[in-house]
């Protein structure tokens, strides 16, 4: 492992800044990953990055606690109907947005409808798709009215019909595409709304500031109906996409926080910061794409089949990212609730596990007279990089030349969603604590399945397990789901993540969790 090292006396004086209370200071600034693709959630591109500023600048009906708990948000209470398809939840009369309009169940209605338009093309529509009718809306099939959701009591309750019980619903509201959209705002100022002159929201903090590619600036909310419980008077989240100039800046005090260190600067961080250092369990899956579009190379089973044969994770784990990953052989990450994870096949000595892939490579019409060209696609951070490198390192005895592509996240992710790639790098951070979360990925026609995988056999499972309210049953269709993708290799399953924070230590508020969410409406600075 790289090991980047300091002089001493500049360490321990890092050291003595960070464990110092900024007493006067009430902002937040955070170094976030990737920059905010929009603050209207319908176009938001999927980044962890982009989660932590629209959860602090929004609220849905349900919001988390520092540990990951789900509270009453907008919502004070809610009613689950026996059959489990019909919740009806109670908005808290002094829910209002930053224009002082109240915030009613009307704008949930319209908020939903909004993100499941077709023309507003959401690539996290699908989230919804539990709902009634959720499906038909955002394909166009039906219009805007027919989803199942009402707004009743004059705008002081909404009811949503689900199409079968959902056990993750609560969680699933958590999420970005649950919250509500200011109907006001919008037919004023149409697209427009999310223009900061313009743009009203209902969270903790609303935004002042937006400086393209290098931060934005959010106040707290006077309106948030908990805003006297706030110490925050603002966050700035900073780009930083180069995880190595992140530690730099937080090391130098112009950080608070930075969401995510590199792998290679863990043992200096910790043996230099030990207070300031964070490395928990994570609900992620690290993983590379195979591209099942006609023409590509990958298509072909017995392609996928040999590139995962010969694949070392406990190298990748250990060797090239210093222990912070672990190694997977799993779609869906160890720990999800009510689910044991399965395997994708890989049996046999490395020995055996080369032959076996040369021969299903000369099998599949490649050898030396006809290498195997992949093009590899992966977003640009050095450690994508390593682990890019290592693989074509890997794949290099079987004769497969790689040609390796890399594009900043957002550019990465609408390229490999248009299919121009034949394998690419993804990772995916849970939603919400349930194998669908993950497996949904992968079923016909969801906007995240970057490779357009399609069996019927999966799709059919996945579909049966929405429909079953046994627990058990349900648990045992997904995991059968899960290994059918895996036996077709559907996808590369290469390492689980695992979160990685710095933290200035007078800070609290902030608590490590499975899920990696941290609102920044819990935090303030110690006095």
């Amino acid at each position: 492992m790289t090991q980047i090292r300091t002089p001493l006396a500049g360490a321990i004086a890092l050291a003595s800044a960070l464990l110092v209370s900024p007493v006067a200071a009430q902002t937040l600034n955070l170094g976030v990953t990737g920059e905010l693709a929009s603050f209207d959630t319908s176009q938001v591109s999927g980044g962890i990055w982009e989660s932590q500023i629209l959860m602090d600048v929004y609220e849905g009906l349900v919001k988390k606690a520092p540990d990951g708990e789900v509270l009453p948000g907008m919502a004070t209470s809610w009613e689950v109907s026996d059959d489990g398809k019909t919740y009806t939840f109670h908005i808290r009369e002094d829910a209002a947005w930053s224009d002082g309009e109240p915030v009613t169940a009307e704008d949930f209605v319209f908020g939903w409808q909004h993100l499941l338009a077709p023309k507003n093309a959401s690539k996290y529509a699908y989230m919804l798709y539990p709902v009634v009718n959720a499906e038909a809306v955002n394909t166009g099939k039906k219009p805007l009215d027919a989803l199942g959701v009402a707004s009743l009591d004059d705008g002081r309750t909404f009811q949503v019909e689900l199409t079968s019980p959902t056990p993750y619903f609560l969680q699933l509201l958590t999420h970005y595409t649950a919250y509500p959209a200011p109907k006001h705002a919008v037919e004023e100022y149409g697209k427009n709304w999310v223009k900061l002159d313009n743009i009203v929201t209902n969270g903790a903090f609303t935004p002042e500031e937006w400086v393209s590619q290098s931060r934005i600036s959010v106040s707290r909310n006077p309106e948030y109906y908990d805003a006297d419980e706030i110490a925050l008077d603002g966050v700035n989240y900073y780009t930083i996409e180069d995880r190595n100039a992140g530690v730099s800046r937080f090391r130098s005090g112009e950080l608070d926080i930075m969401r995510e260190y590199s792998s290679s600067m863990y043992g200096m961080l910790q043996e230099e910061l030990p207070e300031a250092t964070h490395m928990a369990p994570y609900l992620g899956s690290y993983y590379y794409v195979f591209n099942h579009r006609e023409g590509h190379p990958t298509a072909d089973p017995k392609v996928r089949e040999a590139l995962s044969l010969v694949v070392r994770r406990k190298v990748l784990s250990e060797q090239i990212m210093g222990g912070t990953f672990l190694p997977s052989r799993s779609f869906v990450p160890e720990g999800v609730h009510h689910y044991d994870v399965q395997q994708i096949p890989q049996e046999g000595s490395m020995d055996e596990r080369m032959a076996r892939a040369r021969q299903l490579l000369e099998e599949a019409g490649y050898g030396p007279d006809n290498p195997l060209h992949l093009r590899l696609r992966y977003n640009t951070n050095d450690e994508h990089k390593k682990i890019a490198v290592a693989l074509a390192a890997m794949w290099r005895p079987l004769g497969v030349e790689v040609e390796m592509i890399n594009s900043e996240a957002t550019v990465h992710y609408q390229t490999i969603a248009e299919g121009d790639f034949d394998i690419a790098r993804a990772g995916w951070i849970a939603d919400y604590n349930d194998a669908e979360n993950f497996l949904s990925l992968l079923h016909s026609g969801v906007g995240n399945n970057y490779g357009a995988y399609s069996n019927a056999e999966f799709d059919d499972l996945t579909d049966q397990a929405a429909r079953t309210l046994d627990a058990d049953e349900r648990e045992a269709l997904l995991e059968q789901a899960e290994q059918t993708a895996l036996n077709d290799y559907a996808v590369l399953p290469l390492l689980y993540y695992v979160s990685r924070n710095l933290v200035n230590p007078a800070i609290s508020g902030w608590e490590d969790n499975v899920e990696d969410d941290h609102p920044s409406r819990w935090i303030s600075f110690d006095q």
